[in-house]
């Protein structure tokens, strides 16, 4: 994406961890990961799925996204991180919201 183009929310975040992923398994083409992880940023804001939370929460769910659109399960991932943001909150503020866009984002992605 051109810098002086606007783009959805975390952008950065979910390209930082197209590049990682390229980076650390050959096999995977930078180019495309970049678009796969852009797409995913562009559906995740078009879906509404981050709407309501605050930043600190819809960075925490964007942190977690990245770490479970990796795995070779994601859809299983984001639900169990949801549930165990439920049953732990750790430090997110709204946890029941939280847990609604994990769930809302797996939807979304058709996990």
């Amino acid at each position: 994406m051109p810098p002086d183009t606007a783009g959805p929310p975390f952008v950065d975040q979910f390209l930082a961890t197209a590049e990682a992923v390229a980076e650390a398994r050959p096999e995977v083409d930078l180019e495309t990961a970049r678009e796969v992880f852009l797409e995913a940023a562009t559906l995740l804001h078009n879906g509404l799925a981050l709407d309501g939370l605050d930043e600190h929460d819809a960075g925490a769910v964007v942190a977690g996204l990245c770490l479970d659109l990796v795995v070779p399960d994601p859809g299983t991932a984001i639900r169990a991180r949801a549930q165990a943001t439920r049953d732990d909150p750790g430090d997110v503020h709204d946890p029941e919201s939280v847990w609604a866009a994990y769930l809302t984002a797996a939807a979304i992605f058709q996990l």
